[in-house]
């Protein structure tokens, strides 16, 4: 996936993120976008978003649970926009030709174009998903396959990022999704304090599965939150499988069941994350050459970090860091 485009804010630039809203509004993935893009963070130290909010039709918008919007922007708003969220969908309803292809010439124009849960419907409408990749809450992924045979639905991912195009799976994984997003456009040292905000973890990976079957308790110490901190924090040690278990007390067979269970990964493909995670972090925060930076995070040496950052993020260390120390000036 390309981490840069043209959307990511430069040097005074705030970006304009526009969301559709839409009779029946799903009131949590809109919760969600506004504190992700429209709350102001004067703290945070860069341009921060512009946000709108417009819809297809007239007049007031019924949300769920008995609440109107008032919307005072229409299709127009997206002539500007530089991403566009859609926060859910009716999935039985057809989304008005003049939505359709508003969305069509906002992306043709270089617009990114993002849905949260059922909104993948719109995007799927609009053909802007044809021969790619799509996650969607799992209740409704048959449906999607179903209905747009010609999309590859992701049932089991948190979200999936196709460059300008991103979907999210259900609710709650919009929220990393924005953070996704966050972390694309300000880097991982921004993404980190929006999400302690939140009280949320910085950044959980669109591989992840979209529902876990055990909880990591963070107040036990037979869970294994304690044991994801302590690795966090020694990512530099060679950490093997057969240590980690022997720290959770388990067998190897048994700690890699209970680690997928609980984070919805294997315990390589978490490790190799967090590296990533740290680097960018490093790339960020110091001048620390590519081989120091791959030492410090685990990576062992200059040419792992570059192979596993351009898979996860489609660009080069050096190209990162400057990428990131220039927009901070």
């Amino acid at each position: 996936m390309p981490i840069f485009d043209r959307i990511m804010p430069v040097r005074g630039h705030r970006p304009l993120v526009v969301a559709i809203v839409y009779d029946g509004l799903a009131m949590f993935e809109f919760g969600v976008v506004t504190e992700a893009f429209a709350l102001p963070r004067p703290d945070i130290g860069v341009p921060w978003y512009r946000f709108q909010v417009c819809a297809a039709q007239r007049g007031p918008i019924r949300a769920l649970g008995g609440l109107t919007v008032e919307v005072r922007n229409g299709l127009r708003a997206l002539t500007a926009a530089d991403t566009i969220v859609v926060p859910g969908w009716n999935i039985d309803e057809v989304p008005p030709a003049a939505l359709l292809n508003a969305i069509r010439r906002a992306y043709a124009r270089g617009a990114r174009v993002v849905s949260i849960c059922s909104g993948v419907f719109v995007l799927a409408a609009a053909g802007l998903l044809d021969g790619r990749r799509a996650s969607t809450h799992w209740r409704y992924a048959d449906r999607l396959a179903e209905r747009f045979p010609d999309i590859v639905v992701e049932r089991d991912v948190l979200y999936v990022d196709e460059g300008r195009v991103i979907t999210s799976a259900g609710s709650a994984a919009g929220i990393d999704l924005c953070l996704h997003i966050i972390r694309k456009d300000y880097g991982a040292e921004v993404d980190n304090r929006v999400a302690r905000r939140w009280v949320m973890p910085p950044h959980r990976d669109g591989g992840q599965s979209q529902y876990v079957t055990e909880v990591m308790h963070a107040d036990s110490a037979a869970g294994l939150a304690p044991l994801l901190e302590w690795a966090q924090a020694n990512l530099h040690r060679d950490l093997t499988i057969r240590e980690l278990a022997r720290r959770a007390h388990m067998s190897e067979r048994s700690f890699a069941r209970h680690f997928r269970a609980a984070s919805g990964t294997t315990p390589h493909q978490w490790l190799v994350h967090q590296r990533i995670i740290a680097a960018q972090r490093r790339l960020e925060t110091t001048d620390d050459g590519i081989d120091g930076v791959a030492e410090h995070v685990g990576l062992g040496t200059a040419a792992t970090l570059r192979h596993h950052f351009r898979r996860l993020f489609g660009t080069a260390p050096l190209m990162y860091r400057k990428r990131f120390t220039t927009m901070a000036r």
